[in-house]
């Protein structure tokens, strides 16, 4: 494994960006900012009602993390996810304007309007996470129109069930059959939030993650 970045400093945390060769492909980390009201925060378990703002300035974070070497980044409109309609598009606006992140946003978009704005913002992928359960139609559709390449397919998930709507609704739809689902359809990238462990700074899920890419091979 090998260092390509400087190391990076918040909180009392050490970070830096490694890189390591996992059958021929490259491990990317790629940094989430989750935004309420405009300010950086923490959920514990996905829960609006432990929440936690740890920087009120996501450009800030943001620009922190492209000092550290890292090139992407994931911003996440909770608000927007909760109300079902883009709401910190401004955000994501002047964190793209003013760094060289690429981003993907989600949150919020479910229509054709909030995806023009997510696009019109700055943001380099759409990460898409309601829609893709409850309207297949309209996001094969989006794929047509824009490019399935444009697209990061969210898969949160409790239980191994797929949650929706800023996690606050559960489903019956097994993870894994929703990654074959979309998969088959050309979808390259998934990100998936195992919600039992989500803000309690107790590690990933790797197993459940090694498990989903090794039957796919997909971006996970």
């Amino acid at each position: 494994m090998q260092a390509t970045g400087q190391s990076w400093q918040a909180l009392g945390q050490e970070f830096i960006v490694m890189e390591k060769k996992l059958n021929q492909q490259t491990m990317e980390i790629i940094p989430a900012i989750d935004i309420i009201e405009g300010k950086c925060v923490r959920l514990s378990k996905g829960d609006y009602a432990q929440k936690t703002v740890y920087n009120e300035n996501p450009l800030e974070v943001a620009k922190s993390f492209e000092d550290a070497g890292l090139t992407r980044l994931h911003l996440v409109d909770l608000d927007g996810a909760k109300a079902g309609e883009v709401k910190n598009w401004k955000v994501l606006e002047q964190v793209a304007g003013k760094t060289g992140l690429k981003i993907d946003f989600s949150g919020g978009i479910s229509s054709n309007e909030s995806l023009s704005i997510t696009f019109n913002s700055g943001a380099a992928y759409a990460a898409i996470g309601s829609v893709a359960v409850k309207n297949e139609a309209l996001l094969i559709g989006w794929f047509k129109v824009h490019g399935v390449e444009k697209f990061i397919l969210g898969a949160d998930v409790l239980d191994e069930r797929i949650q929706i709507k800023g996690w606050t609704v559960a489903t019956d739809i097994n993870i894994i059959d929703f990654i074959k689902n979309y998969a088959s359809k050309g979808v390259q990238q998934f990100f998936c939030t195992d919600i039992s462990k989500d803000g309690l700074l107790q590690g990933s899920s790797n197993d459940l993650y090694k498990r989903y890419w090794r039957m796919w091979k997909v971006s996970a």
